[in-house]
């Protein structure tokens, strides 16, 4: 069931992507909404069962997290959050290859600590479900009206299948290295997330629409985080 929602969550977004991705302020909505969201259970869940572990220099890997991120972006050029104009002035006819291992890495990373997890919408993996539904979209618009075809299909089952095969992969690790691998993403979601709310804005505006994106964004995970609790 797991799988299934991780790769039913990319599928829609690219759908969706390929169909409405020319709304380039929806799209941008979307991963406001999704950055509130994810730095809400980034910080609920994910750094107080990292801290929990009592491992000595866990922050480390937190740390480890936010620049293993910051290099992967060298490769996807931020299209984690919404940078799409990066990638709009290549030939057509030219694959991102950069693009699709630096999205690769990124969501196997996340779906290793899914590894050990019974239930079914615990926040962490709503966190990735919600997170992935913006990335999914903004791919599906580039590699559609960049007229890739055929490999748009495959480049989309790629990141599709990324989080679940780090999650088939982590079940032979040893069960004690869950809050390292944890410790990581919760680096990479704490960098995105802060990219994404924090920012400049355009002539250094106040933009209401974007802080209120943010709070329903941490409405919904914290809503997420209490029926987890009970």
């Amino acid at each position: 069931m797991i799988i299934f929602l991780l790769i039913l969550s990319v599928a829609v977004g690219a759908v969706l992507g390929s169909f409405f991705g020319k709304n380039e302020g929806f799209a941008k909505k979307l991963l406001i909404l999704s950055a509130g969201f994810l730095i809400t259970i980034c910080l609920n869940e994910v750094f107080p069962e990292v801290y929990k572990s009592n491992i000595h220099n866990i922050g480390l890997f937190v740390i480890g997290g936010v620049i293993l991120q910051m290099l992967l972006e060298n490769l996807t050029k931020g299209f984690e959050h919404g940078h799409i104009h990066h990638h709009d002035g290549a030939e057509h006819s030219i694959i991102p290859y950069s693009l699709i291992a630096g999205l690769f890495i990124h969501a196997f990373i996340e779906g290793i600590p899914l590894a050990n997890e019974k239930s079914v919408f615990t926040p962490y993996l709503m966190g990735i479900i919600v997170h992935n539904l913006p990335i999914s979209f903004v791919l599906g618009a580039f590699l559609f009206r960049n007229r890739y075809t055929f490999p748009s299909v495959l480049i989309i089952s790629v990141f599709a299948l990324s989080s679940p095969m780090g999650m088939l992969l982590g079940k032979y690790f040893d069960p004690n290295l869950q809050p390292y691998f944890l410790a990581i993403v919760g680096g990479i979601f704490l960098h995105i997330s802060s990219v994404i709310i924090f920012e400049s804005n355009k002539n250094h505006k106040m933009e209401w629409t974007k802080i209120i994106l943010v709070i329903v964004g941490v409405l919904l995970a914290y809503g997420t985080h209490l029926a987890h609790e009970h």
